[in-house]
């Protein structure tokens, strides 16, 4: 295989000037090559911290490199490592074709900004199951109506993580499975994609993660609920969620049946009812939330957040989240009946996103613009502490 044949700078039929070349050799002979002479496995290890393209150009570096890259455990293949998609198409088809086909990807990064033919997103999800891939991530910005279907019974995923981004932003048009058979799953990741209702009789809600026998983590990202009106996250084993979301009204309700669920993060606009009376283990809650109108639906559903998650021990807020609450007419004369066993409150200071100060000065007078002004509320602290008075602050600064 020639260097060129993958878009490498180096060109193998540059002319250099002899004496140089001599030189360079003559110094190479003195020289012991202590890189090359590391076993395999470490050079590959080595390898896996680089991208796709920068490890095939190590072909050229001496004959011991030549074939190392066909060895590759890890693919790194993102689209803005190459100067246009054609490049970018004929470079994986030549790495999966000249691969050695015994070796095993253990790890998959695919990235590709633009559209996709579904044979070739097809071929590189086959290609990875066959060779038991256990690291996936695939990130498209197309529009696809379903991702292959051989990703969702994989007996060797582990990771899984799963963006696809419609062209024009138009969130929820790719189908999830209503269900999952990955059994050795411990960790999903899921961006822009729709939960269908469950079918079987519970046609009112949507139940897409409870086969999940191992898995551990869960971030669902923008994503939404169609023909249903509750998203069911039922698993025994999951230990950390974490919710984003910032325009979706489709589904006024998350159920959390998660016994094992230690940690709970979320950040957007709180739109959905949470129902946690089923998380005993929950501890550690992180909410960054703001809100794109004046309505008082998501205050007022952020307040039930607190009612329903109310034995938490570590409660991370932002500045923004308590302007949410604020909104809440006399808040502060409320007596909270949870946050009893609070042990550590953190406010995370941070500039406000320009269209949601845009809706905090709308319709207010010019003292009430000067109150929310402030970087906190006057009295919200000692609002969530009113249970727990004993508990730390931190207030920290942070950019973004």
């Amino acid at each position: 295989m020639s260097s060129s044949e993958y878009d490498t700078p180096f060109s193998p039929n540059s002319k250099r000037p002899r004496h140089t070349e001599t030189q360079s050799q003559s110094k190479n002979d003195n020289e012991e090559d202590r890189l090359s002479d590391l076993p395999d496995c470490v050079l590959l290890h080595v390898l896996s911290f680089v991208n796709a393209k920068h490890a095939v150009q190590t072909c050229v570096l001496s004959r011991r490199w030549r074939n190392l890259w066909k060895l590759l455990p890890t693919l790194t293949l993102h689209s803005s490592h190459f100067w246009t998609f054609k490049t970018f198409t004929k470079f994986v088809s030549n790495l999966l074709t000249r691969r050695d086909a015994s070796s095993a990807v253990l790890n998959l990064d695919f990235e590709r900004h633009g559209c996709i033919e579904p044979h070739v997103l097809k071929r590189i999800v086959n290609y990875a199951i066959s060779h038991k891939v256990r690291n996936l991530g695939i990130s498209v910005k197309c529009d696809i109506a379903h991702i292959p279907q051989a990703i969702f019974s994989c007996k060797t995923l582990t990771s899984l993580k799963l963006s696809v981004c419609p062209r024009g932003y138009i969130y929820g048009s790719t189908l999830f499975p209503k269900s999952l058979n990955l059994t050795a799953l411990t960790s999903l990741h899921l961006q822009h994609f729709t939960f269908c209702a469950s079918g079987g009789g519970v046609s009112d809600r949507a139940e897409p993660f409870s086969a999940c026998e191992r898995l551990s983590d869960l971030v669902i990202d923008h994503c939404t609920v169609r023909d249903a009106k509750v998203l069911y996250i039922s698993n025994s084993t999951l230990v950390n969620l974490t919710l984003r979301s910032d325009h979706s009204k489709d589904f006024y309700k998350i159920v959390l049946s998660t016994p094992k669920l230690r940690s709970f993060r979320f950040s957007g606009i709180p739109y959905q009812q949470i129902c946690g009376s089923h998380v005993p283990s929950l501890e550690d809650v992180d909410i960054d939330a703001e809100i794109w109108s004046n309505s008082l639906e998501s205050p007022l559903i952020l307040f039930s957040w607190l009612l329903e998650l109310a034995n938490v021990k570590s409660l991370t807020v932002s500045a923004s989240t308590l302007q949410v609450l604020f909104l809440i007419p006399n808040l502060l004369k409320i007596k909270l009946p949870c946050l009893g066993k609070l042990k550590s409150l953190k406010v995370k200071m941070k500039p406000l996103s320009p269209i949601f100060a845009m809706t905090l000065k709308a319709g207010k007078s010019k003292k009430e613009v000067m109150k929310l002004s402030l970087p906190l509320p006057d009295g919200i602290v000692n609002f969530l502490l009113q249970n727990s008075p004993s508990a730390e602050v931190a207030i920290v600064n942070c950019k973004s």
